[in-house]
């Protein structure tokens, strides 16, 4: 029922008429809304189009929208690392602020990644620790350095395809918080299942990180400008 409402919610925001782009440079968002069935996204391409479809209602579903999600190796195909999939940068946040250069940027510490900077789609804060509720796990299955992460017990949830057995990795976008790496934005610790309920319990709602591959080329900013 909750994936129900979830996808029924998306869908709505799709039919509308899409906003006009804001004067923004917009290539990175936290989602403001999951799949409403935990970790199962439909695999990367399912996580791959809940990002477009929530930045096709803003003004922006004309770039190529990649979740930030890490896949392990299996069933004949390679393994696929987060930070591979994302594109060179920069990346802006919806107020226009610089989140990271490039991709050694985006992984090191000066990073400009806080609770204020990471903003959804639509240029809200999401609830983090001390919010009621908590929810700032974010699903990632990837090491700091945005590699897949291979923990023990670490499925990636049969990577995001299923609300079962199983864990991923989860980072927290407010820096804060318990686990291996507590202040770690891609990978604080582990969730303790793949399921809504797993996910809620330990801190978080199903939310990615969602980066535009080409949202800061010369021809995308000069037709934003039109």
């Amino acid at each position: 029922m909750k994936k129900t409402i979830t996808a029924l919610a998306v869908l709505a925001l799709v039919a509308a008429a899409p906003a006009a782009a804001q004067d923004s440079k917009l290539s990175f968002f936290i989602t403001s809304v999951g799949s409403g069935d935990g970790a199962d996204l439909g695999g990367l391409r399912g996580a791959d189009q809940h990002c477009k479809d929530l930045a096709y209602a803003q003004g922006f579903g004309d770039l190529t929208w990649s979740a930030y999600l890490s896949a392990l190796a299996g069933d004949g195909q390679p393994a696929v690392n987060a930070r591979d999939r994302i594109g060179s940068g920069p990346w802006y946040n919806f107020s226009g602020e610089l989140i990271a250069a490039d991709v050694t940027a985006l992984h090191s510490d000066d990073v400009n990644l806080t609770k204020e900077s990471i903003l959804t789609e639509m240029g809200a804060v999401s609830n983090g620790r001390g919010d009621d509720p908590n929810m700032h796990d974010l699903q990632t299955g990837s090491n700091l350095d945005g590699t897949v992460y291979m923990g023990e017990g670490t499925t990636n949830c049969d990577n995001w395809t299923s609300n079962g057995e199983g864990s991923t990795r989860v980072g927290h976008h407010d820096r804060q918080g318990g686990g291996d790496n507590p202040n770690s934005w891609n990978s604080a610790h582990d969730s303790r299942g793949c399921s809504q309920t797993d996910l809620q319990g330990s801190g978080g709602n199903g939310f990615f990180y969602c980066f535009a591959t080409d949202g800061n080329t010369g021809q995308q900013q000069a037709a934003r400008k039109d």
